[in-house]
This record gives structure tokens, sequence and C-alpha cells, in this order.
């Protein structure tokens, strides 16, 4: 492309030559800097017509803040739903924690009233400043992540103390007849039908005919019946080789196969068997060796000592004296 330029007063003239480069170049300068100008003078008009008030610019103004607000809000909703679903599931798993306090300290014998009152708190007043949206949805984060661990660890901490509690259960600590008298203890004693030194292999609970016998633990019933010397006989098995003995009752209240618990009423007191009067001949037998009962009443809940028990055949001491005897 060729341009001529002549000067009037010097009556000359001047060719210039642009090729296809030039040219393209050319106009896109051209068009930025008249984009600049338009910009310019749009932001000076926007600018002054907002400050003096104009209403075409005012309306305009008011649009573009109104755009602004709409997308800030949208943005503001679509956060705050985030953060809504967020603390929804952290209530949820709060929730899932306090009831799996509640079934903990039950289990390890506390009261759930003592771990609920919150931690004490306090200082100094210092000045701050609010907390930003990502420090919120980091704080957030790492809630999340110890409910998340403090669920896992009350729930193996519920599982272990539940597998105690079950253990603790079918001991046999509680006592087979309420407020009875013991009349003969375990151990080497005159036998009173033949009058010679015998080993007595449990414990006498004296009671009137019909006592309540009650389950010393949970356990199954593994005999229900009569037995020459023992008489009316239940013998209930709790499991690890552990089984109970209950000798001499008047009345069955199970009958083989029964599941029953720790204090169930299981028979009434008699004199069947080889007996000399009304009363309860109590057994505890660990992989069939008759051991000492008195030791696993008086252990009570102290479980560990319970469990430490292990199968013994009675050492023979001095021949004693009991106030009561039978077989």
């Amino acid at each position: 492309m060729h341009f001529i330029i002549t000067d009037a007063w010097l009556a000359k003239s001047r060719a210039v030559h642009l090729s296809g480069t030039k040219l393209v170049l050319a106009l896109v300068g051209l068009s930025l800097v008249l984009m600049l100008m338009a910009a310019g003078l749009y932001h000076w008009v926007f600018l002054k017509g907002a400050r003096e008030g104009w209403p075409i610019v005012g309306s305009m103004l008011k649009l573009v803040v109104k755009d602004e607000f709409e997308q800030r809000d949208r943005f503001m909703r679509e956060n705050l739903d985030a953060m809504a679903r967020k603390v929804g599931e952290m209530q949820a798993k709060l929730v899932q924690l306090e009831a799996l306090g509640e079934r903990v300290s039950g289990l390890a014998g506390m009261n759930p009233n003592d771990i609920k009152a919150p931690p004490g708190r306090g200082g100094a007043l210092v000045e701050g400043r609010p907390l930003s949206m990502q420090e919120l949805k980091h704080t957030l984060e790492d809630l999340d992540q110890i409910t998340d661990q403090r669920v896992d660890l009350m729930t193996v901490m519920e599982s272990r103390l539940f597998d105690q509690k079950i253990k603790q259960m079918m001991v046999p600590t509680q006592q087979p007849v309420a407020n009875a008298h013991l009349g003969s203890a375990f151990g080497w004693r005159i036998d009173p039908f033949t009058g010679r030194s015998a080993l007595h292999t449990g414990l006498d609970f004296q009671a009137e005919p019909g006592t309540p016998i009650l389950a010393a633990a949970g356990g199954v019933v593994v005999t229900a019946e009569a037995h020459p010397a023992y008489g009316n006989m239940v013998e209930i098995d709790h499991g690890n080789n552990l089984i109970t003995r209950y000798a001499h009752t008047s009345r069955f209240w199970v009958k083989k196969g029964d599941i029953v618990k720790r204090g169930q009423h299981i028979a009434d007191v008699g004199t069947t068997g080889r007996s000399t009067g009304p009363h309860l001949h109590f057994e505890v037998l660990v992989q069939g060796v008759p051991q000492d009962p008195q030791k696993f009443l008086d252990a009570g809940h102290d479980l560990p000592a319970v469990a430490e028990a292990q199968p013994r055949t009675p050492s023979r001491p001095a021949v004693t004296l009991q106030p009561v005897s039978h077989r």
C-alpha cells in the first residue's frame, strides 16, 4: 500500500510504502490506542457521573453493584451450605461420641454426668483478629480428624471393656444364697456319715427349705437332674472350663440348656441326697478340679485375681471339726 503525503506550504510530496505486515501492525496499534482512549474516557465519565449523580450513570452503577452483590451472595451461600454440611457431620459425630462415652463410662463404672461438664478455660484478653474462611475450613478439618480418632479410640475401649465385663459376669462371685450362714467350709473335715476324715469339696450355706438359690455367674445350664449323693443338682457352665454346682436342692427353676444370668433364681434350698439337713452345697470346678469357692466369692469384682485361679488339688491339713457336716 502506498501513501502520498503532500505539504501545501512547501509544495512537496512524500511517498510512504507499507507492506502487509507493517499494515497489520499499524492497524493493531491503532486499535489498541482507540481502545485505551475509549476505556479512559468511559472510566472518566463513569467516575464523574457517579460522583456528581448523573441519572444514567447512577442507574448503570446500581446494576453493576447489584450484579456484584448477587455474585458475592451466591458465593457466600455456596460456602455457607458447604460449611453447614460439615457442621452437620461433626454434630452427628459428636452425638456418636457422647453415646459411646455414656456406654464406656457405664462399663467402666463411672457416672456419665461426671464427664459431660466442659473443661474450664481462661486467660488474659488479648486483641485478635477474625478467622478467615480458609482458617475456619482448616479448623473444621482438624476437628473432623480429631473426632474420627476419638470415635475409633472409644469404640476400641468399649469393645475391650465390654469383653472384660462379659468375662467378669462369667466368674462366680455372686453369693448363691442371700444372707445365709456358712455351715461348712472347703477342705478336710470329719464326714458326718462315716466319722472319718474326708475332703469337703465346696461350701455349705445353711438356709430354710425353699430359700431361693441364685446363679453365682452367668452361663449355660448343663445339668439339672437327681444325683445319688448330691440329690437334686444343678450345674452351670461359665466357659473357660469353669463350672459351678448347686446340690441338695428341693426344686428346679431351670432346665438343661437354659441360659442364665448372674443372680437368677435357679433352684430352692432343700435336703435331698446325702444330707443331714436343709442347706445348699455350692462347688466351683476348674477343669473338673474342685476349687475353694470362698476365694471366688471374696474376689468380688476383682477380675484379675479371679482369672489367676488354676486347677489344683488341695493339700491335706490336720483334721479339724466343722459345726455342720455332710457329703
